[in-house]
């Protein structure tokens, strides 16, 4: 049997069978110990074959194999180990949910993420919600300057209320059929998101912490949701921080878009845009042609100290 992993808990993974069924799965040790260098050799969104443990109406089953993923968004570990976690795989659309404030908006946690999500070939929008916070014409130069950082460098921004369900068709028809992945920092209201476009899911709700200005964890595993109209949507903890795997400082620039196309300009074929004199990138950000946040995400990723977090 074929089936999508719909849920996983650390030891167990609920598995949707081609017909529809689900069972309660373990893998089979033999699996768990081939080749895996994750702390979780299976993700939600992984396609398996696997052949049910007992009786055809226990619901239980084994799995026997992977098939190869599509894409699939990694991070590293949560204690800052050399290991890394696969947050989800054979993605459609990633949607990165961040907030201007309440909690603060992180610029290098978001080029984390938006890095290796190219690295790793999984298309993202960015959703920038809570925006009902922000109506004041006041905001505005913050809310244009976050979408030109991002627009120029190729994604589409999608400015959201989750609360008052303001932006929320957009993404709804967006998510149509296809498989979507919310994620983003603790408290950036992206469980209150989910429920504004998918009801039926009831993701838990929690509150900002108004000493910290952070947020408090209120999803505590990885699971999938079918959609009524077709596809399906991923919830997943929020996080904290999000360290780059495998990505060496030289190739950090080919995965940001519009630092890559500025490099094209530069004196030297392997400039690394710190130093060296006839740098394009460097003069872009003298003039305004590239944002000084997004270049200094660019000097902390290449840095490569392995211990960021947001």
């Amino acid at each position: 049997m074929r089936g999508i992993v719909t849920k996983s808990t650390g030891s167990w993974y609920e598995v949707e069978c081609e017909d529809g069924l689900l069972l309660k799965c373990r893998l089979r040790g033999r699996l768990r110990l081939e080749g895996v260098r994750t702390t979780n050799p299976l993700a939600v969104g992984d396609i398996v074959t696997l052949e049910y443990e007992g009786a055809a109406d226990a619901g239980r089953g084994v799995i026997t194999a992977l098939e190869p993923r599509r894409n699939y968004i990694i991070r590293r570990s949560t204690n800052l180990s050399k290991e890394s976690h696969i947050i989800a795989a054979n993605i459609d659309t990633l949607f990165l949910v961040a907030t201007l404030d309440f909690p603060p908006v992180s610029l290098e946690f978001i080029d984390r993420f938006l890095v290796t999500a190219r690295v790793y070939h999984v298309p993202v929008t960015i959703v920038l919600n809570k925006m009902d916070m922000f109506d004041d014409e006041r905001f505005r130069p913050f809310v244009d300057n976050f979408r030109s950082i991002y627009e120029r460098a190729g994604y589409r921004v999608v400015e959201c209320s989750a609360r008052e369900g303001r932006g929320t068709d957009v993404i709804k028809e967006m998510m149509k059929g296809g498989v979507s992945l919310f994620s983003g920092n603790s408290g950036v209201g992206k469980s209150t998101l989910i429920n504004a476009v998918a009801p039926h899911v009831q993701a838990r709700v929690g509150d900002i912490s108004a000493a910290h200005f952070k947020g408090r964890h209120t999803t505590t595993f990885y699971e999938m949701f079918k959609l009524p109209e077709g596809g399906y949507i991923i919830d997943t903890p929020g996080i904290k921080g999000f360290g780059l795997i495998d990505i060496e400082p030289e190739e950090v620039a080919r995965y940001m878009p519009d630092l890559f196309e500025l490099s094209a300009g530069c004196r030297f074929y392997n400039c690394t845009h710190t130093h060296e004199p006839g740098c394009a990138v460097k003069a872009a950000v003298e003039s305004g042609d590239l944002s000084e946040e997004r270049y200094s995400s660019y000097l902390k990723m290449v840095e490569k100290d392995g211990k960021y977090r947001s």
